[in-house]
């Protein structure tokens, strides 16, 4: 029997949409490599390092406080254009930036444009994905932002390499490359942003979106790419259009509806704490945290690539099996393992001086932690977020749930460099792990194990407690 839908194209469209995670994941890890050059230079304090790296984090803030809405109203397409144009903008300004002010500026534009990405690149997905595949192909996001880790990592070490063997070139390239090498590091990511401005270009835009603003020859044209049978086509568009009907009006206003007010709840409890586990720490300050264990900053530079590359491989790994495993079981497998880990790695700060107890073990245990959390949290955020909140209101429901994770990463990213100074490294990853346990929690208790249900199905599970309510009004 031939497949009603086209899945090589669908991945195809994934693929060009999920390079706003190769972004967003460059812009994370790249930073890990400028911050010791970047305080120095600047003579920036704990607190001034914090706000170098955070400072994109409150530009990913007001990207996502936009992007729903940009996304709800002039597209999903049109809005990961403007997200791959100010992170292009972003890249060159911090490469050229004449001080530390500007550097903060440009570091504040291209957040903007990450934000807006995360928001609007897992949504596209969705949209165009069918049931069965949906987890994997939304995962392809979070698998394009470890990638874009790994490739930072990488980048880094060998421009760090490339300064250190003091090449004869002069003029700009010997400034930006050589003399304040982090500049180097950071400015290289233009090429990505580009290539992703142009692929945008070029795919169409979400057929979802489409019925939403009444298009249906235009949707219908879209969804004829997708899928291969008549009758597959018309249930798309009709079914999309009755729980459209049923969503009500779109805006921040729909989200206090009960049924979604409770999708909306959840979503934003997942998304804070999700970040308060400790990922986004080592991503950040990796590099710092291993020297502060005795290795000097050319193995703490090849430690991080390591840690990188598990974060990959198990996003990989995840992927391919996140439709079959199920969210909900990923998570309990995986945030279990980050507990152990994150004990243990606190257990090695505490004791490893006075045991003799060899750095290779603090890589270990980094690399189990890496590989627990890629595996579960990092896996089903996106594809939760993404699939959990009705059409109607997705995009700002997702703004919501977004702001709610870039506020929780940009303390992180502030408060981390004060806690590693006040709470000890020791102190610090304890406390990771006592956030990991109202997180598997919320995951048993709240939320629906979306695994193989289409959206219309998710959106019906919620919009009942809404119904439900209405019963019970109507019945008093």
């Amino acid at each position: 029997m031939e497949k009603e839908y086209k899945f090589g194209y669908i991945l195809l469209l994934s693929i060009i949409a999920a390079l706003g995670g190769f972004l967003f994941g460059y812009d994370e890890a790249v930073i890990s490599g400028t911050v010791a050059e970047v305080s120095k230079q600047f003579s920036l304090s704990s607190l001034g390092k914090g706000w170098f790296v955070s400072s994109a984090l409150m530009g990913a803030i007001f990207g996502v406080l936009g992007g729903g809405a940009l996304s709800d109203y002039f597209g999903r397409k049109n809005t990961m254009i403007t997200a791959a144009a100010l992170f292009a903008l972003s890249m060159v300004g911090c490469a050229l930036a004449g001080g530390f002010v500007s550097l903060v500026l440009f570091r504040i534009i291209g957040g903007m444009g990450i934000g807006v990405a995360s928001i609007v690149c897992p949504m596209y997905i969705s949209e165009i994905s069918v049931a069965k595949s949906r987890g994997m192909l939304v995962s392809l996001y979070q698998l394009a932002v470890t990638i874009g880790v790994v490739g930072a990592y990488i980048s880094n070490y060998y421009l760090l390499h490339y300064a250190e063997s003091q090449p004869e070139v002069s003029g700009m390239m010997k400034y930006i490359l050589v003399d304040e090498w982090w500049r180097g590091m950071l400015g290289v990511g233009v090429v990505p942003s580009l290539i992703f401005l142009v692929a945008v270009l070029f795919i169409p835009e979400s057929p979802r979106w489409l019925v939403l603003k009444g298009r249906l020859d235009r949707a219908e044209s879209v969804f004829s790419r997708i899928y291969t049978s008549v009758s597959e086509i018309k249930h798309q568009i009709t079914d999309t259009l009755e729980v459209a009907s049923k969503g009500g009006n779109a805006g921040y206003g729909a989200l206090l509806k009960p049924g979604i007010r409770t999708a909306v709840i959840v979503g934003v409890c997942i998304a804070m704490l999700g970040q308060f586990m400790g990922v986004n720490a080592v991503l950040y300050y990796g590099p710092d945290i291993f020297k502060d264990a005795g290795l000097g900053q050319g193995d703490a530079f090849f430690y991080q690539v390591i840690v990188g590359l598990a974060n990959m491989i198990t996003t990989v790994l995840a992927m391919f099996i996140i439709d079959r495993v199920g969210r909900k079981a990923l998570v309990y497998y995986g945030v279990t393992g980050m507990i152990v880990s994150l004990f243990l790695i606190a257990g090695y700060f505490q004791w490893h001086e006075a045991m003799g107890i060899s750095s290779i073990w603090l890589l270990v245990f980094f690399i189990a932690y890496i590989v627990c959390c890629a595996g579960s949290i990092c896996a089903v955020i996106f594809v939760i977020l993404s699939e959990m909140y009705p059409l109607a209101v997705r995009g700002v429901a997702m703004s919501v749930a977004g702001l709610a994770l870039w506020i929780a990463t940009f303390l992180v990213g502030q408060l981390t460099p004060w806690m590693l100074q006040a709470l000890t490294p020791a102190g610090t990853f304890l406390f990771f792990a006592l956030c990991c346990f109202p997180y598997m929690w919320i995951m048993w208790k709240k939320v629906p194990d979306t695994t193989g249900k289409s959206l219309e199905e998710i959106e019906s599970f919620w919009l009942k407690d809404e119904l439900k309510e209405t019963n019970e009004r109507l019945n008093k």
